[in-house]
């Protein structure tokens, strides 16, 4: 099954269906990502504080997969916004994926109230590795429409993507319609609220007149409204479930009836990114 790609604003590609590693232990990251891999993702999301990268790449140097068939994805951890400690960083990032070049690195969080609420020169700094061709692309992730006008604004660089809490319990639209305003494209993390929605009724009932289950609806409404979504499982049978979603559609009215499942912000699972503001110990 071919996955679908999306044309970033810096026309490169990325596949709209990929593979998330969070909360996946170091210790079962490598045999997850072989596993993806051998169901047919091609596209792995990963991060510095998710302490798995060096797994992700393991698994990527044991696949024997050409480096062109991979979207590769990591995030830079909070506790090195600073422009040194992020060249780094970044550094680390392409030795423990054995990586010469990665797809996308992003900001992973905005933390405005850290750094003295610079997070701008972090993003030039990202900048200076699409420059060099250590990374074919740069964005962020978690970043409120005020954050994405401000990186917009003074440097002129406009994200690729804004990786971002979306749900049929939390829509985000405030964030999304900036990125889409920019020409930023979204990914949706969390994109089944921990599991939350899936027994909802409405999607249930959406799911049984598509012979499809709560979660591969889920993951379809999102690719109906242009998300890229990387759902996580160590279970292989949920892996080929969540891959299974390109053979059926949803109507508009399925589609809006999914939507209008939004609570706002008491839908949200993850912290509220103008107030977050971790830093691993």
């Amino acid at each position: 099954m071919t996955i679908p790609t999306i044309t970033l604003n810096n026309q490169t590609t990325i596949p709209q269906l990929g593979f998330g590693v969070f909360q996946v232990p170091p210790a079962e990251t490598a045999d997850a990502v072989t596993q993806a891999f051998e169901v047919g993702y091609r596209h792995v999301d990963t991060a510095e504080m998710y302490q798995n990268e060096h797994e992700v790449g393991a698994a990527i140097g044991a696949s024997g997969i050409p480096r062109d068939e991979l979207y590769i994805t990591s995030k830079l951890n909070n506790g090195y916004h600073r422009p040194d400690d992020a060249r780094r960083a970044f550094d680390e990032t392409l030795t423990k994926l054995g990586l010469e070049q990665i797809d996308l690195f992003l900001i992973h969080w905005p933390l405005p109230t850290l750094y003295d609420g610079d997070f701008v020169s972090t993003w030039q700094t990202l900048a200076e590795f699409v420059g060099d061709g250590r990374a074919r692309s740069i964005g962020v992730s978690n970043f409120q429409p005020a954050h994405l006008d401000r990186l917009v604004t003074e440097t002129g660089i406009v994200p690729a993507v804004n990786q971002i809490e979306v749900h049929p319990y939390f829509t985000n639209e405030a964030a999304r319609a900036a990125s889409i305003r920019h020409g930023i494209e979204v990914e949706a993390w969390s994109p089944i609220a921990q599991g939350k929605v899936l027994g909802d009724e409405a999607i249930g009932k959406i799911a049984a007149s598509h012979g499809k289950t709560p979660a591969q609806v889920t993951l379809r409404w999102h690719v109906e409204r242009g998300d890229i979504v990387f759902p996580k499982s160590t279970h292989e049978q949920r892996m080929r479930e969540n891959f299974d979603i390109f053979d059926f559609s949803l109507s508009r009215d399925e589609v809006a009836a999914i939507s209008a499942l939004d609570q706002g912000e008491a839908g949200r699972t993850g912290p509220n990114p103008d107030e977050f503001a971790y830093i691993p110990g």
